[in-house]
C-alpha cells in the first residue's frame, strides 16, 4: 500500500491517555528516549521540515501527538529518560505511554527508536519487553547512523541488539534523519504494516 506522506497533517494532542479518541484507522507510532531524534525522523518520513515540531530542549514532546496521512494514523509519544526534567514530569510519561499501548487500538507499527552511538538504556529494554508482554507489532530505528562510519555502524547494531535482546524476526534499521539513510526502508516497512491490517 502506497502513502503519500506529504498529505501528512497534524491533528491533536492529547495530555492524558485516557483523552485519546477511539482507534479508526491504522495507527503507526513513534516511541523512543528524549533527544533521540524523533520528531526529525518522522519528518523526514512525511518529507516535511517541520510538520512535527523539533524541540531545542529534549524531553519537549510531554503529549500523544496525532498526526494524519490518509487511511494511517501516526502517534508522536512523549520521549523518556531526560534527566534535566522534573519528577512530575518523568512520573507523567510512564501513564502516557503505557496509557496509549493498553487501549484497544489499531496497532499497525511501533517504531522505536534507539541512539546507534550510544549504549542501550535500561529504559529501552524495558520498552522492548513492554511491547512484547503486549503484543505491539515494532521494529526498531537505530538513529543517528551517519555519525558512524561503515564498520563502526555494523558492530554497535550488533552490539545493541545483543544489549536489548532482540530475536532475529525483529527488524532493526539504522536510519539518518540528516543523510536519509534507512528512511525508504521504514517507509517500506510501515506500508507493509499497514497493508496486513486491510
Amino acid at each position: 500500500m502506497a502513502i503519500n506522506y506529504q498529505l501528512a497533517k497534524f491533528v491533536t494532542s492529547n495530555a492524558k491517555a485516557e483523552q485519546v479518541a477511539p482507534s479508526v484507522r491504522p495507527e503507526i507510532s513513534f516511541v523512543g528516549r528524549s533527544n533521540v531524534g524523533k520528531s526529525s525522523l518522522m519528518n523526514k518520513i512525511f518529507r516535511r521540515k517541520d510538520l512535527v515540531k523539533v524541540g531545542g530542549t529534549p524531553g519537549k514532546t510531554r503529549q500523544i501527538n496525532f498526526f494524519n496521512v490518509g487511511d494511517v494514523d501516526f502517534v508522536d509519544l512523549p520521549g523518556y529518560g531526560y534527566a534535566k526534567v522534573s519528577k512530575a514530569e518523568m512520573d507523567a510519561w510512564r501513564p502516557l505511554i503505557e496509557g496509549y499501548f493498553t487501549q484497544d487500538r489499531k496497532y499497525a507499527l511501533c517504531v522505536l527508536l534507539v541512539d546507534i552511538r550510544h549504549d542501550a538504556s535500561p529504559l529501552d529494554v524495558q520498552m522492548i519487553e513492554f511491547l512484547q508482554a503486549n503484543e505491539i507489532p515494532f521494529m526498531i530505528a537505530f538513529t543517528k547512523s551517519d555519525k558512524l562510519g561503515t564498520n563502526k555502524r555494523r558492530q554497535q547494531v550488533a552490539s545493541l541488539c545483543r544489549q536489548l535482546a532482540v530475536a532475529g524476526d525483529v527488524v532493526v534499521v539504522p536510519c539518518s534523519s540528516h543523510s536519509g539513510d534507512g528512511v525508504d526502508d521504514i517507509r517500506t516497512l510501515i506500508e507493509d504494516a499497514v497493508a496486513q491490517m486491510a
